[in-house]
């Protein structure tokens, strides 16, 4: 069971229909269902990280921006590349 928002709850199940086949149910308080293969439940779930990755990825990078934005500028320390070039 997962709450989307205030009192709304999703409620996701594992069924067996009459031949015996496994599905997903996603329901709704309303009565809303969504039934799915194993095949189409996994295909949703990959979407679904697939995009909280893209959120957090964004997020991560706004909140970079604003560090930058809100501080001197960053000097960069001189790796191992930046070494070498300046010790030739």
């Amino acid at each position: 069971m997962i709450e989307i928002e205030s009192g709304t709850v999703l409620d996701i199940n594992l069924k067996e229909d009459t031949q015996g086949r496994d599905h997903v149910e996603l329901a709704l308080q309303n009565g809303c269902t969504l039934d799915l293969t194993p095949h189409q439940a996994r295909v949703l779930a990959t979407e679904l990280i697939m995009a909280v990755n893209r959120a957090e990825v964004r997020n991560n990078l706004r909140h970079s921006q604003n560090m930058v934005r809100g501080h001197a500028p960053i000097e960069r320390k001189r790796g191992l590349l930046g070494q070498a070039l300046f010790a030739k």
